[in-house]
Formats: C-alpha cells, structure tokens, sequence
C-alpha cells in the first residue's frame, strides 16, 4: 500500500468562477496533495477552454456529469452564494468531499442542512476561508497565548474595495446573497471569532443599502459585543477604497496586520507593539489557498481532523445573519 503522504486527492470543480481559475486552481496544481481531475461549467466550450488552459484530462458540459464521475473524490464550489447549498449537498450525497465558497450559505440553517448531510455521508466539508491557514494566524495565537500583550480588550478590522461601477456584477443581486457583509464583512467577523475562541452575544451594524445596486448593502459598519465587553469595531464594503487591515489591542500591547487576509509571502509580516517598543515579525511565507488545500487533503483522508468544522461555519452564517438583520432593522440584535 501506498504511503498515505503520497496520495492524491482528485479535484472537480463546479463552476469556472474567477476565484477558481485565479486563485484555487492554480493552488490545486501547487498543493502536494491534490490533482486536477476534471472541471464543469454549464457552457461545455468555457469548461473545455479552462481544461484546455490548465491541462485538465476531463471537462464537462453540466455540474451533474461531474458529481457522477467516480474518478473524483472532492470537488471545489466557487458558484454564487444562493446555489452553495444545493449544489454542496449534491455533492455530498454523490459521497463527494466538499470545499466550498465562503459565506457557506445564505443562512445558518442552509448551513445546518449542509452540515447533517456531509456527517452523514462521512465526507469532509469545509468553507473556504483560506486566510486562516496561512501560518501568520497560528504566530499570532501564540503570541496572544503567550500573553505577551496582555488581556485581549477589542479587535478593530475592515476589508474594502470599490466595485460600484460594475452594475452587472452578481454581488448587486440580494437574492443571490449579494453585498459587503457575505462577500467581505465575514472576514473580519471570522477572525474575530478564531482570535478571541468565542463567539459574540450581539451585533449592532449600520448599512448603507443602495437602490442603483440592487438594494445590496453596499458599506457596513458593525460592533460584534464578545463576552467580557470585548467588542469587535469592522467596516466592509464594496464602495470605497481598497483596504485590509486587522489591529488586536491587548492590555499591554496591539498587534497589527496591514494586510490581514489576501496576504501570502512577504506581505505577511505583521507589526507587534509592547509598551511602545515596536517589532515587525514575518511569518514562513505561504499560499494561503495551498495551504488550505492541503489542510483539506489531510483531513479526507482522515489523517488528522478538520481545523475548522462544518460546525464553525455554522455558528458563523448565524452571525453573519444578524448582521444582516441588524442592519436592515437598525436595531442591536441578540445571538
């Protein structure tokens, strides 16, 4: 028998979304676990072109004619947000391991449903939140473990850019779970969660809804209320300029990530600050998308858990949700 290390996990991909041909597919061919197997699209010529383009043996003209294909043991969901669940538990029950586009659904009760279905088939099913993998994240829980800024007192984060213009664009389609809280707002939100270990008791977000839009949330501001009255203060939007940024204020020290959640090489390094003696600490550099592929390879193959269960993501759309809600109501919403 082959050592397990060696083997490959035979990827499908549902959809030839841009992430997937910028970003998760390049990774694939990168990641030393995993194989591009075959690639579908409900146009047979696109799928055919992007085969073409990254020397992948099979494409298919429909998402069924994959999930059918035997050769393969786990497929890649870039599809838009509305079409995560169905497609996901189709998947799934083709007995398919699934990594699939952050947010994980609409709701947390699609992610629910996702959730039963993948422990009862026994497939591996992940959001793909590929940031948290990148080895930056576990320096940085080290150093808060290690309490070298002290008692964590609030996490400041935002993610923007500026679409407006491209009125076309499926984020601009609320039914489709459109605007800045599910395509960039769930970031900062996550890495809250994950820094902190815990998740929040209320948000309170005000948004700026557009009619030329779709009635989209176009911008957000939001405080996450943490248990011990630690709050987390994000802005996202698809309306202003591009920015990253995530600052961890503790009782002693801050810690600051410019680039806190597309960064993968150099970019990487943060700057950590102890009573006012500053040090920048560049972590091993990586791609985040490999690493997470990686990460996924090993836990279908049932070496090692998942690092992060059907179940966070769970607990994360419910917060996305009130968000969401708060925002539309202007109102604090409880959780």
């Amino acid at each position: 028998m082959e050592h397990s290390s060696n083997r490959q996990l035979r990827w499908g991909i549902v959809g030839c979304a841009g992430i997937a041909i910028n970003a998760v597919m390049p990774a694939i061919q990168q990641s030393a676990r995993g194989s591009l197997s075959a690639v579908s699209s409900r146009n047979l010529d696109k799928s055919r072109e992007v085969a073409s383009r990254f020397d992948i043996p099979k494409a298919y003209g429909s998402y069924e004619e994959l999930l059918a294909d035997g050769d393969i043991d786990a497929v890649y969901i870039p599809l838009p947000n509305h079409l995560h669940k169905d497609w996901a538990i189709r998947a799934i029950e083709a007995g398919k391991h699934v990594l699939c586009e952050k947010p994980l659904a609409l709701t947390s009760a699609e992610a629910e449903e996702m959730a039963a279905a993948a422990a009862k088939a026994g497939v591996v099913l992940a959001e793909a939140f590929m940031y948290r993998h990148h080895p930056r994240w576990s320096r940085i829980r080290a150093i808060l473990d290690g309490g070298e800024i002290g008692e964590l007192r609030a996490i400041r984060g935002a993610f923007t850019f500026n679409n407006a213009e491209d009125l076309a664009n499926i984020r601009l389609k609320p039914e489709w779970g459109g605007g800045s809280l599910y395509d960039v707002g769930c970031y900062p939100l996550s890495a809250a969660r994950f820094l902190l270990g815990q998740e929040p008791e209320a948000v309170t977000v005000l948004a700026q809804f557009s009619d030329r839009h779709g009635g989209v949330d176009m911008m957000a501001s939001g405080l996450a209320e943490f248990p011990g009255g630690v709050g987390l203060t994000f802005d996202c939007g698809m309306w202003t300029e591009h920015r990253q940024l995530l600052e961890i204020v503790g009782s002693e020290g801050t810690i600051e990530l410019p680039l806190a959640f597309t960064a993968g090489g150099e970019d990487a390094a943060f700057t950590v600050t102890v009573h006012g003696e500053k040090r920048t600490e560049v972590p091993e550099a990586a791609n985040p998308y490999v690493a997470e592929l990686d990460d996924f390879a090993a836990a279908a193959f049932g070496e090692r858990p998942q690092r992060f269960s059907p179940a966070d993501a769970v607990k994360g759309m419910a917060v996305l949700e009130a968000c969401l809600a708060s925002a539309r109501e202007r109102r604090r919403v409880t959780l």
